[in-house]
């Protein structure tokens, strides 16, 4: 049966609606422009309206009566002044428009740019978050990033990640350091090089955070340290990894830093340090650094393998016993520390038998700074020497019952002529300058939770101390200010800490004062008394 054709009047009635219906929408868009400013200063009004309701209630009730005087105060103010009500009139229908103003809507999801990077990292992470057996897997080739990362991201005004949380799977290893360790490197990759990123694994809930980490700031130069006696302070770290933070200096401005505190002495349980860098990383600083901090309490002595005279300012001040650049000062001058640790063991234990206290000289604390012992050591084997190295046992072995603090720096490329002794009593360990994770796990046992980066200022890398936590460390900028290149600034601030006496520089240049001619007359030379206090200290 053929179909009837609907009526002329229902098949033109459509057309009609569907023009009513434009027009009717034309009409209102054009109603909303003319109205604009109109619904504005109503919106501005109904929010102005609003927060002077919450004022009200929020303010006291004894208060009310001083509030109300005061707008009364000020509406008969504006009554009285010429066109007082008109500018009041215009002030409000102002602040109404300003209030009522669109505003641009947050935005509550990532751009085409991120969802790209974050895509991109997704599947980046398929291979190690994904099995063949998984029925369900949260990581698959094409699969929907949300489920992983959720909202717990963050980016930076360049597009790049400044924070991620991952949520992976139960079966993923995390146990394994080398799983982990994968995981981190394709992260550091695809979040962009060049920043050093922090990983928190939570295996309880299964969620890998990450976090970029602001750069530690350099400006801290050498100064004197809010500490106790036996604490010494490395550098300083970021501000919620210690629980402790002391005022310093930073250019005209004083703030608190949270430093990394060392602390030394009888009580002591990582009593000695080793400090491990590439050439120009900043382990030279951080020994002067030490060195100007034990001065103010004990004596130093200063055996500098490298041969650089990196610590001419140390050399003829008060406490510094000696300060020793050739092989035989280096021999003679360690072989006295031996001496005077087996000393100060003896006199210690004969005051402790006869109930008296410790001689005063024997509590007063003794370090040790050699930098670069295998370029000695090379050197004495060459000549048929015992090595520096080998005089050292004793002072690692006793060094803490005696007072005696013992601080090595060495070079990655000479770490294996490094003794047996030396490695096992330097439970505090300093790794400065770049390194990769395998040369940081080397020296400090562990892996760090952080990315190292390929550039990095002088003095910056990680320490820890014994079994503690790998901290970030920036090392206080404690030049030689004896260097040309040394800013004015670093210099005065270390010559301020410098004790009393005379350097050479110091005492050339007196001497080229009292010449008359203005050429300078013979510089005095320092000779070391240490190389007889051996036989002194045996009778």
């Amino acid at each position: 049966m053929a179909r009837r054709p609907l009526p002329r009047i229902l098949s033109s009635g459509s057309a009609s609606i569907t023009r009513g219906r434009e027009f009717a929408r034309t009409a209102a868009d054009s109603a909303t422009d003319v109205l604009h400013p109109l619904i504005t200063v109503t919106r501005g009004l109904r929010l102005l309206a609003g927060a002077g309701r919450q004022k009200w209630a929020a303010t006291p009730r004894d208060r009310r009566g001083h509030v109300l005087f005061l707008v009364a105060a000020c509406v008969l103010g504006m009554a009285l002044i010429p066109y007082g009500s008109f500018l009041a009139l215009v002030s409000v229908m102002g602040a109404a428009a300003w209030k009522g103003r669109e505003r641009t809507p947050a935005r509550t999801g990532p751009d085409e740019a991120e969802s790209a990077r974050l895509r991109s990292l997704y599947e980046a992470l398929v291979p190690h978050f994904s099995v063949a057996e998984d029925p369900g897997p949260l990581f698959s080739h094409g699969g929907d990033w949300d489920k992983a990362f959720g909202s717990s991201y963050a980016f930076d005004g360049d597009g790049r990640l400044t924070r991620l949380q991952v949520t992976y799977p139960a079966y993923f290893p995390d146990g394994d350091a080398a799983s982990r360790t994968r995981v981190e490197r394709v992260l550091d990759a695809k979040s962009g090089r060049g920043r050093e990123y922090h990983f928190v694994w939570d295996e309880e809930g299964n969620r890998l955070s990450m976090t970029v980490l602001d750069p530690l700031p350099t400006t801290i130069a050498a100064q004197r340290f809010v500490t106790a006696p036996g604490e010494t302070v490395l550098g300083f770290t970021d501000a919620d990894a210690v629980c402790r933070t002391v005022p310093v200096r930073d250019g005209d401005a004083v703030r608190d830093a949270a430093p990394v505190i060392w602390r030394t002495g009888p009580r002591s349980t990582e009593p000695h340090l080793l400090a491990v860098g590439h050439p120009g990383s900043g382990t030279t600083t951080l020994l002067r650094s030490l060195a100007l901090q034990a001065l103010q309490q004990g004596d130093v002595l200063v055996v500098e393998g490298g041969g650089t005279g990196e610590y001419g300012c140390l050399a003829g001040r008060d406490g510094v016993l000696a300060v020793e650049r050739g092989l035989s000062g280096a021999l003679a001058t360690l072989e006295w520390a031996a001496h005077e640790t087996e000393r100060r063991l003896i006199a210690a234990d004969r005051a402790r038998q006869a109930g008296h206290p410790a001689p005063e000289d024997v509590g007063r604390p003794l370090w040790i700074l050699l930098d670069r012992p295998s370029a000695l050591g090379h050197l004495a084997a060459s000549e048929g020497r015992p090595d520096p190295q080998d005089l050292l046992q004793v002072p690692l072995r006793h060094g803490r019952a005696a007072g005696v603090t013992v601080v090595v720096a060495e070079q990655f490329d000479s770490l294996d002529a490094l003794s047996e002794t030396v490695r096992v009593h330097t439970r505090a360990r300093a790794v400065l300058g770049p390194a990769t994770r395998d040369q940081v796990e080397t020296v400090l046992g562990t892996e760090p939770h952080t990315t190292p980066t390929p550039q990095v200022p002088p003095g910056r890398g990680y320490a820890r101390l014994g079994t503690g936590a790998v901290l970030r460390l920036q090392v206080p900028a404690t030049p030689d200010p004896y260097d040309a290149a040394t800013s004015e600034t670093h210099r005065q601030a270390v010559l301020d800490l410098l004790p009393g006496g005379q350097g050479p520089v110091e005492r050339a240049q007196e001497a080229e004062r009292a010449d008359g001619y203005g050429t300078a007359g013979p510089v005095a030379v320092h000779k070391d008394p240490l190389t007889v206090a051996p036989a002194a200290a045996e009778g």
